[in-house]
């Protein structure tokens, strides 16, 4: 299915139609405040897989992040987190931004890599935000497989390519082709490890 979401206003009924998609196992295309992405409920571990089979990765090795609402959401998924380092994710978010935070115990196990770690986001993208809102908790979010190209930004042309493969693709407008900024937050030196569209002041 082909959804159409208005970006500022979403429709409630839109966004509870992909909350029931997602609750039920279900795989969705979706716009962030970067690129579309691929998304699905962390708590579904079929739902997991799929996207690990669409992205032929391993879940446990997969680069996955975690779409949150704001950022008590983004807390309860990773260690107690230092007054400096609220201010900062205070600072950049909503944003263009993935922080790789240690795993709290919240974190399913089959999304918990090697080094207890999880990219945590709060995207700057009130559809994105509202499905997450409207599921009460997380979404789980990887890049869509292949190389960056420009037909990744029309959700038509995403539709014609990936609608076998996935529930919905949730149709935002046309969508960015920089990824986000990863900033690796798990030791006190702060260290960019993906430059993308988010500025990082240091």
């Amino acid at each position: 299915m082909l959804l159409q979401v208005h970006p500022e206003n979403p429709n409630p009924r839109h966004l509870r139609t992909i909350a029931e998609c997602l609750l039920s196992g279900g795989v969705i295309v979706y716009p962030t405040d970067t690129i579309y992405g691929l998304g699905c409920d962390i708590f579904q571990h079929k739902a997991v897989e799929r996207i690990a089979r669409i992205k032929q990765i391993d879940p446990a090795k997969a680069q996955l992040s975690f779409v949150c609402y704001d950022l008590s959401d983004l807390s309860q998924y990773t260690k107690s987190i230092s007054t400096p380092l609220y201010r900062l994710l205070k600072y950049y978010l909503p944003g263009p931004f993935t922080f790789i935070l240690p795993a709290s115990k919240e974190v399913p196990k089959i999304l918990q890599s090697r080094k207890s770690t999880i990219g945590l986001r709060v995207p700057d993208n009130e559809i994105a935000r509202q499905i997450v809102r409207e599921l009460r908790h997380p979404i789980l979010s990887a890049s869509l497989p292949g190389t960056m190209v420009e037909e990744y930004t029309d959700p038509e042309l995403i539709y014609e390519k990936f609608g076998k493969l996935v529930d919905i693709v949730v149709d935002g407008g046309i969508g960015g082709m920089i990824p986000s900024t990863i900033i690796d937050c798990t030791t006190d030196d702060y260290a960019i490890i993906r430059e993308g569209a988010g500025v990082w002041e240091e």
